[in-house]
């Protein structure tokens, strides 16, 4: 089917580097010298690939997305005002880990055990050993690779009696055995173990202990204290969640300074702590929107991806370095979206609902790439793409040949990039929401299947009564992009056909061509629809 090929074309990078371009404006971090001249990369070279992955960061919250937005971001701006963007690029959940799996593996997350919700910073891994990632890809193909930030997959955390820790999953009140944890051991089965060759970063979301940086298997130091950013938990003494996004910022800078000076290309995966929760922006942007801190920290993390492209120009690399921004997921109403509609600013644009939802505002995302002299400046494409296409994008580049028990529904966007693309790169693709409720799309089509936003958004699932609406909800998102107008009862062979569209997609254990795959665990298509209960009260 044409709507799941997999483009697996070989491209001949032939790139010419130029001088370093204009200095962004604002606070600076340590930067390299007129020497990055020495050390261009030859025009054969295959291009360096930055992936920022900021964190609840909703499609409305980029100005160059969302004409009305009451939050400047210049930097994200520029790379889509020199580059391209999309205005249909999707995570495949509305949450955190299932996102960064699929990002990294080019494999749909609900192909594993984790079927809704998300890890804690205890958490077991989920990525498996030996699976392709795209740090594995590329470090076979002589790229140095690096993992800085958030990372949120899980890993094995050892125990001061032998034995590695396991929250499984249940981080809500914190898990007790966080004390037991060896702070000082080395971890395994993290980003070191597939294809990263340096990581630097905390385990899991910022409001999830361990509240302790870890470089490479090790945490820079021990928790030996308590402390609490929104949940309690074992954290080094100096760990201040404030101080997060400023440290990993400077330590991709550096990075990026040191590999500039190698003769290799390099891959930076950056997964943002900001602007998800505890919403804590330093100093210097408190009160900077004129909104709230939610606006205050996202103008940070575009300051982030400011001094990102700053060191790019700086070390004259910007011609070999394919840079995309995008986000895990819609914004969340922990930015207090009350306050930011109030102020005239639409967090998610256009678009229903927010994170955790399965309508548009929980998984339609920003995504912007810049690729000087491969990506015309200023384009944009309403080609669908998934951030799990990530991966055969890369195979692409490099020109390999991913093997089929690999990225088994990534599809390669290199053409929309580079070329002028008259078909669909792809006209299906899955998203899910944080209970796990599944959507498909059909070309401009989409179906939920689910009543309510399977969310957080209302209807929300157990809090408002759905008997008697349609248990699941069919959008014309070209007609109806705010998906206010269900038009399942008027189109029920339309329905049917995209039911098995995904039926087809989750069977066969893969989206792209190639043998049949197993999935990891038995995978429920239509989830029961909880009992509405009472919204909890307040203590």
């Amino acid at each position: 089917m044409k709507s799941h090929q997999r483009i697996r074309s070989v491209l001949t990078t032939q790139i010419l580097s130029v001088a370093a371009g204009a200095l962004l404006i604002g606070a600076s971090l340590p930067t390299v010298s007129a020497r990055a001249a020495e050390n261009r990369k030859s025009a054969s070279a295959n291009p360096n690939i930055i992936f920022i992955l900021a964190d609840d960061q909703g499609f409305g919250d980029v100005s160059a997305l969302n004409p009305k937005s009451r939050i400047p971001t210049p930097n994200i701006d520029r790379i889509a005002n020199e580059g391209m963007i999309f205005s249909d690029g999707h995570s495949s959940s509305s949450v955190c880990t299932p996102t960064r799996y699929s990002v990294l593996t080019g494999r749909y997350h609900w192909r594993t055990h984790l079927q809704k919700g998300v890890l804690g910073g205890f958490s077991k891994p989920l990525i498996s050993q030996g699976r392709l990632t795209v740090a594995s890809l590329l470090k076979q193909h002589g790229y140095s690779t690096a993992c800085i930030g958030k990372w949120h997959l899980g890993w094995d955390w050892p125990l001061k009696d032998g034995g590695t820790a396991d929250d499984k999953g249940n981080f809500s009140g914190g898990f007790k055995g966080g004390w037991d944890v060896d702070y000082t051991g080395r971890i395994k089965n993290g980003p070191c173990d597939l294809g990263f060759d340096t990581f630097f970063g905390i385990s899991a979301s910022l409001d999830m202990p361990p509240y302790v940086y870890v470089r490479d298997r090790t945490p820079t130091e021990p928790a030996t204290v308590e402390k609490a950013f929104h949940r309690k938990g074992p954290a080094a003494k100096g760990f201040e969640a404030v101080d997060v996004l400023p440290t990993i910022t400077k330590e991709t800078v550096k990075f990026i300074n040191d590999q500039s000076q190698s003769d290799n290309p390099f891959f930076v995966y950056f997964p943002l702590n900001a602007p998800h929760t505890p919403i804590v922006p330093t100093g210097e942007w408190k009160g900077k929107s004129g909104i709230n801190k939610y606006g205050d920290f996202t103008m940070q993390v575009d300051w982030t991806v400011g001094q990102v492209l700053k060191a790019i120009d700086d070390n004259g690399i910007a011609e070999n370095t394919l840079i995309i921004f995008t986000t895990d997921n819609g914004c969340s109403p922990a930015a207090n979206i009350a306050e930011l509609e109030a102020a005239g600013h639409d967090q998610n644009y256009i678009y229903r609902g927010h994170k955790a939802d399965i309508f548009e505002g929980g998984h339609r995302v920003p995504f912007v790439a810049r690729w000087p002299g491969k990506v015309k400046a200023g384009s944009r494409t309403d080609q669908l793409v998934g951030q799990l296409d990530l991966l055969a994008t890369a195979a692409d580049i490099v020109g390999a040949t991913v093997d089929e028990n690999g990225g088994e529904d990534s599809v390669s966007f290199l053409p929309a990039l580079t070329t002028t693309v008259s078909e669909p790169i792809r006209t299906s693709i899955v998203a899910q929401s944080i209970g796990g409720q599944f959507a498909v799309r059909d070309g401009n089509w989409k179906l939920c299947l689910c009543p309510g936003s399977g969310g957080w958004s209302a209807p929300r699932p157990g809090r408002s009564d759905m008997t008697k609406v349609p248990p699941i909800q069919l959008f014309n998102l070209k007609n109806d992009p705010g998906e206010t107008d269900n038009l399942q009862a008027a189109y029920p062979d339309r329905v049917a056909r995209m039911k098995n569209i995904l039926s087809d997609i989750i069977s066969n254990g893969r989206s792209t061509p190639g043998p049949k795959l197993k999935n990891d665990a038995e995978i429920v298509m239509i989830k029961p629809i909880p009992k509405s209960r009472p919204k909890p009260k307040k203590k």
